[in-house]
């Protein structure tokens, strides 16, 4: 298992990387003001930062009841990710809906977009994560 430090270590490099990430696409792409897309992402990342360590921990300690260890395969990384990103999604959609005034289908459409990057993104940091700071056995 990680410890306390090292989760913590790893949702805030997680975020703040997200952050830098999120901001700079959605002024250069997305066309949202700095205040707007600063704000959704300021709120994501919060949220994400404390769901992101409960969510971790609940997945490894279903992984060392299933299979005593927290080594995850490759299966167990997609569904790790795919099941945060729902969950994020649920969360983030009504903020967006009223923050960005959008209706449910745009909001939704930049809430799946924004779900799917970080579905990739958390894949790929948390698979570099685990080979720069490998859980200790």
């Amino acid at each position: 298992m990680r410890t306390t430090f090292d989760r913590i270590r790893q949702a805030i490099l997680f975020e703040g990387i997200a952050f830098f990430l999120l901001v700079t696409t959605g002024l250069l792409f997305l066309g949202f003001s700095f205040k707007d897309i600063g704000v959704v992402a300021i709120f994501g990342s919060l949220v994400a930062t404390g769901w992101n360590y409960a969510y971790n921990l609940g997945f490894d300690l279903t992984l060392l009841r299933l299979k005593n260890s927290t080594e995850k395969s490759l299966p167990a990384r997609v569904i790790h990710a795919v099941g945060f990103e729902v969950t994020m999604l649920m969360i983030m959609l009504p903020f967006m809906m009223w923050w960005l005034d959008l209706s449910l289908l745009p909001a939704l459409a930049y809430d799946m977009s924004f779900a799917l990057f970080f579905m990739i993104y958390a894949f790929i940091f948390t698979w570099i994560y685990d080979r720069i700071f490998p859980a200790p056995a």
